[in-house]
């Protein structure tokens, strides 16, 4: 045996288990570890997965309100470039952001709810405090639960019992998996779809609805 090989032999490590290792209760111990992390969840985790099932309720709520496609139907016909705010139809654009939430595409819901707040639509602010605290995000999802409870323009403000009934709809939601109000269907979300596909690449946020999707969205809450 030459000195190379004496000293990989010494280097060898030894593939013999030890001696009073019980591989199966090592396991056990394992599998009872991953058991007891999984059962206890983090409780910001928690309030996120909660204010999210929240919002989706709150959302297919205006989504299936009687007028909520002659807004849209408005919010289509204005004119590209708006002067002031009183052009806007901010229930418009408070159903047309939920829409844009149920179908996936969060970024363009937060512009259309920061578009309806920021016009002093509170229950858009709502939206945007469970949006944020679906996120972590707990500053932004104070402030705008500020903005709910605030002095600010729209009368038709959620007051203390509104929000006590949607935290109740939301856990009979939560523990049961049903509701009155519809999800978005195939075709409400095809049409959805064709418009995000159709923004300007410079811009990610979907552009405003058209005719076709106002025309869809009334058959939708026609059923």
């Amino acid at each position: 045996m030459t000195a190379i090989d004496e000293l990989l032999a010494d280097a060898r490590i030894p593939t013999a288990p030890r001696d009073g290792f019980d591989v199966g209760a090592a396991l056990r111990r394992l599998a009872a570890d991953a058991a007891a992390a999984t059962a206890t969840p983090h409780p910001d985790t928690v309030r996120a997965a909660q204010a999210g099932q929240r919002l989706s309720v709150v959302c297919r709520w205006i989504l299936n309100k009687p007028d909520a496609a002659d807004h849209v139907d408005r919010l289509a016909q204005e004119p590209e470039m708006l002067t002031d705010d009183r052009h806007l139809d901010v229930d418009g654009a408070l159903v047309f952001a939920c829409l844009l939430h149920l179908t996936d595409h969060r970024e363009s819901a937060q512009f259309w709810w920061q578009l309806a707040a920021g016009a002093g639509h509170r229950a858009a602010a709502y939206c945007l405090h469970l949006h944020h605290l679906s996120l972590g995000e707990t500053r932004e999802a104070r402030h705008w639960l500020h903005e709910v409870t605030g002095d600010v323009l729209d009368s038709d403000a959620p007051d203390s019992t509104f929000l006590a009934t949607l935290e109740a709809v939301a856990t009979y939601v939560r523990r049961t998996g049903s509701s009155q109000a519809s999800a978005p269907s195939g075709g409400l979300e095809m049409e959805v779809d064709r418009l995000a596909t159709a923004k300007d690449d410079s811009c990610i946020i979907v552009r405003r609805p058209d005719q076709r999707l106002a025309d869809r969205l009334h058959d939708f809450t026609r059923r």
